[in-house]
């Protein structure tokens, strides 16, 4: 239980909105460097940086193609290597996206395999031939609107799309394509990145079969405004065959000493646990990244289900938790109405930053910052334009992050590349830098209190409290750490045995007799003894 990830907390950095530094409006790779210390002041370990590779942009750099060169947006790798020794001066290691399921239409490989059907390269992604009638080969569906499949003139193929028809899949079947994705995980390992953040983890094999998905059980049967969601993937992805290339890649980390790797694990609660269990386990990944907590529900059920239906299944495996990341609504607007702003934010980071795993921070959620409310002549996003208004896409929690109140928050000097607006202006750095009780503060209040405690590696015993109750304990062999919140603006009350005294950070939370009475969103996290126990 020594390995540093273990129990860490990483912060992402979504590069093109954290600081620009040459004025174009968009973020790049100096101005994080130079923003570092703000993320090292917070106490976590590790900052994430979404893509910063070469890039046609048509999904923000999640279409790759150079997976071996900086693009000139956001510097080159001179810049890379300057923010690597940065960070890791200031104690922080870097970990980067790799986005390997899929490439850019760009990308000289898919040039070369789309020419014909005999070329080096022609089976490096997934070419099929159309159906009698023409159409495609099944019924599957992209994230990002419309069919899997498109066809291409030269081949006179379809061609498999997860997302963008810009973003064609490669074929993880060719050992060859495993080999090459092998090398340039080494390449960015010997320019010593401590480890990797595998986007799109579960979609690197498709069913060789081709067979159809059958629909996902749904409780209610009104059509989704993405059909991607009222589809079953059993066969488009979360294949057993990649278990064995997971095992390829850990395979590789574990010739260099102290990486890890993360994979983002994109399924429905029916199967996310599950994959999550297979993917952490025997040899394979270090950690899986959970979608589970980036939704809507906001209940002590909810929460507990996942982090104890985890450890559960995987005793040996290891979750990352998030609430908020660069695809969805940021959680203090998601969960708007269970209290007030800065209650919900100061509620949330004592929960995440409590439970057994490691955890994701993203940028902006330090300050409680909100979700942008961007317009339709606004927008950037590929998915904001197809399912406008009933979704507007993912810029909304992609806006520049916000140092201070001037009318671009200090992120640039020219036009942000999307806007900075009042609400989230008003959630910036230097209004709560040093402040006590703002956001900014209780997150680093949070952080070192957390690092001496049980409440980075301890396991979980949870309690049966009813909602809007949440509880557990946290116990390793030297600490314990009860841990109690209530999920709701009304105040609470929940009897406690075995603590004395309230020894640890806490908001809204009293103990008298026996009793602990939590205020509205309020909270507590207090040393106690091993024998502890609420309800």
């Amino acid at each position: 239980m020594t390995e540093w990830w273990r129990g860490a907390v990483v912060y992402q950095v979504y590069p093109r909105s954290f600081q620009d530094s040459d004025g174009d409006g968009i973020g790049d790779l100096k101005g994080i460097t130079q923003r570092l210390g703000h993320i090292a002041s917070l106490g976590v370990d590790a900052v994430w940086l979404s893509p910063v590779f070469k890039s046609p942009m048509a999904d923000m750099g999640y279409d790759v193609s150079d997976y071996c060169d900086i693009d000139p947006l956001f510097g080159t790798l001179a810049d890379f290597d300057a923010l690597v020794a940065a960070a890791h001066d200031l104690g922080l290691k870097v970990i980067i996206d790799q986005v390997i399921s899929h490439s850019s239409d760009q990308h000289p490989y898919f040039a070369q395999s789309r020419r014909d059907r005999s070329n080096d390269k022609a089976d490096w992604y997934v070419w099929v031939d159309a159906q009698p009638d023409g159409s495609p080969p099944n019924n599957w569906v992209s994230v990002f609107g419309g069919s899997a499949w498109e066809w291409d003139t030269r081949r006179r193929q379809y061609y498999l799309h997860n997302f963008l028809p810009s973003q064609p899949d490669f074929n993880f079947h060719n050992p060859e394509v495993q080999d090459w994705v092998l090398s340039v995980l080494s390449f960015w390992l010997e320019r010593g990145v401590d480890g990797f953040r595998l986007d799109t983890v579960n979609y690197y094999f498709h069913d060789q079969k081709l067979r159809n998905n059958g629909p996902e059980p749904r409780a209610d049967n009104t059509p989704a405004v993405n059909p991607y969601d009222m589809q079953d993937h059993e066969f488009s992805k979360s294949r057993p065959e990649n278990l064995a290339f997971l095992a390829r890649l850990r395979a590789l980390l574990d010739e260099y000493e102290a990486r890890s790797m993360v994979g983002e694990v994109g399924d429905g609660p029916r199967r996310s646990l599950k994959i999550m269990e297979e993917y952490t386990s025997n040899g394979r990944l270090h950690m899986a990244y959970s979608f589970d907590m980036l939704g809507p529900l906001f209940t002590p059920e909810h929460f507990r289900s996942r982090v104890e239906g985890f450890f559960t299944a995987a005793p040996d495996g290891w979750p990352m938790w998030a609430f908020s990341n660069h695809d969805v609504i940021r959680h203090v607007t998601r969960w708007a109405d269970h209290g007030t702003q800065d209650d919900v934010a100061k509620l949330a980071a004592a929960m995440l930053l409590s439970f057994e795993g490691s955890i994701c921070l993203y940028q902006g959620e330090e300050l409680g910052q909100t979700e942008t409310d961007i317009e339709y002549h606004e927008l950037t996003d590929p998915p904001g334009f197809r399912f406008w208004p009933d979704y507007k896409g993912r810029d909304g929690c992609r806006t520049p992050m916000v140092w201070d109140g001037s009318h671009t928050g200090g992120f640039t000097t020219g036009t942000p590349w999307l806007p900075v607006k009042g609400p989230q202006l008003d959630r910036n750095v230097l209004s709560q830098q040093g402040v006590a009780g703002s956001v900014l503060e209780n997150y680093r209040a949070l952080l070192d209190w957390r690092k001496g405690s049980a409440l980075r590696a301890g396991r979980s015993r949870f309690f049966d409290l009813p909602a809007p109750l949440l509880g557990f304990r946290r116990d390793d062999a030297e600490d314990s750490v009860i841990c109690l919140f209530n999920l709701s603006s009304d105040a609470q009350s929940v009897a406690v045995s075995g603590l004395v005294a309230l020894d640890g950070p806490h908001a809204a939370a009293k103990l008298a007799k026996g009793m602990v009475q939590l205020g509205p969103n309020g909270w507590l996290w207090s040393r106690c003894a091993a024998q502890t126990e609420a309800g």
